[in-house]
């Protein structure tokens, strides 16, 4: 067995970003930005006014101070003029600042008759100007690579950027084996279950950003197994779920092999998960998943999330933690790194009683995963303890 952390390291060895697209600015919210952006205008292109009131000269600001109103500016409409000593333009937010004005009096601040200004006895000394650029400059840059969040892209529109270059997406094939599944709908027979790992870790990893294609199911049998594996070819990661350990009917491994693979490990000291088989199959990056729900479940978290991200051109990093209290005491832990279903109470962490791993339902109602290292000594109520979460 390798531990987790050398299992990580030769995942991240099998694959490599993908390649570029450039995508409408509608369709990138969620996508990985591949390649700086460059800033195609300053925002804001001019001074802007950001209250409503009256344009004017900062020195003639003075209690009482009377000015002549000379015309308008409203957002879109600039007034084409220039404001002289003793005049005032009516402005409204987003305006352009007319050329000869530095200042804007909030409407609240004057008194008007007609044509005629009169500010108030107490001005406040803002301005309540932006000014040009004040947000980006023509030739700023937005870095690569990041996930694009909504205001990433109310920014690059703002930027003027009408499309995008991204990651492509991986194209995932999984594969489920066993003659014991059907398929969610189906009736099983009475030896059956219902098959749930794909479903689970296809929603999973279209959450991260690949595309899944759901292989039928590989019934226990060399000419089943190796028709899934040719139709999965073509996609840039294969997931298999069950079959990978060493009983008789555990048949992914050998029949890969006869495949071609070039296996680069099995087993990990983990629980649950330790059944995880990773290589390359006919140089398609191929990841062997434990057949117990939660295990596939915890090994997508762990292993396939962090690999996807590195395939969608971000940093090769494991699967983010954070630190929370421990809601109890915890008795020394196994030799084998151990990621508990655990909920959060008032912000401290409660282990989950029950850590089976073909249980989805503790999987469902848990809130994290707590990470307990190998030969973990006892803890004590309050400690903190590394959570990734769900």
């Amino acid at each position: 067995m390798i531990s987790v952390e050398d299992a990580l390291g030769q995942l991240f060895d099998l694959v490599a970003p993908m390649g570029v697209e450039h995508v409408p600015l509608r369709r990138a919210a969620g996508r990985v930005l591949a390649l700086d952006v460059t800033a195609t205008r300053t925002q804001p292109p001019f001074a802007a006014s950001s209250m409503d009131g009256y344009a004017l000269r900062r020195t003639e600001v003075e209690p009482d101070a009377m000015f002549k109103v000379i015309g308008e500016a409203a957002a879109g409409h600039r007034f084409e003029g220039i404001v002289k000593a003793g005049q005032a333009v009516r402005i409204f937010t987003g305006a352009p600042v007319p050329e000869g004005a530095d200042f804007v009096v909030i409407q609240e601040d004057t008194t008007r008759r007609g044509d005629l200004l009169m500010l108030g006895h107490d001005i406040a000394d803002k301005t309540n100007i932006r000014p040009a650029g004040g947000d980006f400059k023509a030739g700023d840059v937005m870095a690569a690579p990041r996930v694009l969040r909504p205001a990433d892209i109310a920014l690059l529109a703002s930027m003027n950027v009408a499309t995008v270059p991204v990651h492509i997406k991986p194209q995932v094939a999984i594969i489920a084996t066993g003659d014991e599944l059907v398929q969610p709908g189906e009736t099983p027979g009475p030896d059956q279950i219902v098959a749930s790992n794909t479903y689970g870790l296809a929603a999973q990893l279209e959450q991260v950003g690949a595309i899944c294609r759901l292989i039928p199911i590989a019934r226990d049998t060399v000419p089943s197994l190796t028709q899934a594996f040719r139709m999965a070819q073509g996609a840039d990661l294969i997931i298999s779920i069950g079959g990978a350990s060493v009983g008789d009917h555990d048949l992914v491994a050998s029949v890969a092999a006869e495949m071609g693979m070039d296996q680069s490990f099995y087993k990990v000291a983990m629980r649950p998960g330790k059944p995880l088989m990773a290589g390359r199959l006919r140089d398609i990056p191929m990841i062997g998943l434990p057949g117990n729900p939660v295990s596939a479940m915890v090994c997508g978290i762990v292993f396939v999330a962090p690999v996807l991200r590195k395939m969608l051109g971000l940093p090769a990093e494991p699967a983010p933690r954070s630190a929370r209290p421990l809601a109890c005491d915890l008795p020394a832990g196994g030799p084998r790194a151990h990621y508990m279903r655990a909920m959060l109470v008032d912000g401290a962490v409660q282990p989950e009683s029950n850590q089976d791993s073909s249980l989805l339902g503790v999987l469902a109602q848990a809130d994290v995963l707590m990470v307990r290292p190998p030969d973990d000594e006892a803890r004590k109520q309050g400690q903190m303890i590394d959570c990734i979460p769900l």
